[in-house]
């Protein structure tokens, strides 16, 4: 492990320790604290185990000195799960802690999150009735499972995130995250969400402008050229490039998940690996903000 990944781990562990409300256990706690079981979670998706078993082999190997006590595979899993709550804190808590939680430019976009390849797996499946079939435009393909739903900066912070059936409205799904967030958006006036043609409708921009809030995104051929469109092309990047991050190096369509909890502890513990990169790396001024390079061998 580098000495990089390893100064943001302590750094990530010092962090949610004292600043989250981790619980306390009644009677004698746990040998791995809540913590220690965030950051070890993160630890996985930056060095890329997508077997928890094999993980655990690793960490027992290499990373006693960090973690002096490690878990079997089903208490590992088991805690992961109960720990969600917990991870999502641990990911506003990191963007807030940037100059980026005050910008007033979001990009929003949707990526496909597979639960299965063959016919048995989907009848047999525990997540029947949360995942469904979708259609991935950007690479011609049909999936089943899970839409993942990302709201982040430019410099990809993610502020709200949601998983959903790939069935359901793109703009539907975002409305109910901004009413969730209703006093998030409340506190940024003129706050511009940037978005692809798949968010276009004459009501949901009526919607978004009673939010206080303007839309950009590419004009259809029948359309006359919107305002800000010709800045559209060099954001587009950064939203695919965002979706490499957490697809290509943080592995995110190989999340191994079994139930809708466990897809949505895995899909988390990605999304916060990807923060606490972006975070430890504001702090240190590194040129690149997403760069995993440092942590991620």
């Amino acid at each position: 492990m580098t000495n990089d990944l390893d100064t943001l781990l302590t750094a990530l562990y010092a962090k949610i320790d004292d600043e989250l409300k981790v619980e306390r256990w009644m009677g004698c706690p746990p040998q791995l604290s809540d913590a220690e079981l965030v950051t070890l979670a993160v630890a996985q998706a930056m060095l890329g185990f997508h077997s928890e078993a094999r993980w655990l082999r690793y960490a027992r190997k290499h990373l006693t000195a960090m973690f002096p006590y490690l878990p079997q595979q089903s208490e590992y899993n088991k805690r992961l799960k109960a720990a969600l709550p917990l991870v999502k804190k641990a990911i506003r808590m990191l963007a807030v802690d940037t100059d980026f939680w005050f910008d007033n430019h979001w990009i929003v976009d949707s990526t496909p999150v597979k639960c299965g390849r063959s016919r048995p797996t989907v009848k047999r499946s525990e997540m029947a009735g949360w995942a469904g079939y979708g259609y991935c435009a950007s690479h011609s393909r049909f999936f089943w499972g899970l839409r993942l739903y990302l709201v982040c900066t430019p410099t990809g912070m993610p502020i709200v995130w949601a998983l959903a059936n790939p069935k359901l409205d793109e703009r539907e799904v975002l409305q109910a995250m901004l009413d969730v967030e209703e006093d998030l958006v409340a506190d940024r006036p003129g706050l511009l969400l940037i978005a692809d043609k798949g968010f276009a409708s004459k009501e949901f921009e009526i919607d978004l402008a009673m939010r206080g809030i303007d839309l950009l995104r590419p004009s259809f051929k029948r359309e006359k050229k919107r305002k800000g469109e010709s800045l559209l092309k060099s954001v587009r990047q950064l939203i695919e490039s965002v979706d490499d991050t957490l697809k290509g190096q943080l592995d995110l369509e190989q999340h191994g998940g079994r139930t809708f909890e466990g897809v949505t502890v895995r899909v988390a513990q990605r999304v916060l690996a990807m923060a606490a990169a972006i975070w430890r790396n504001h702090k240190t001024g590194q040129p690149v903000l997403r760069s995993l390079t440092a942590f991620d061998h």
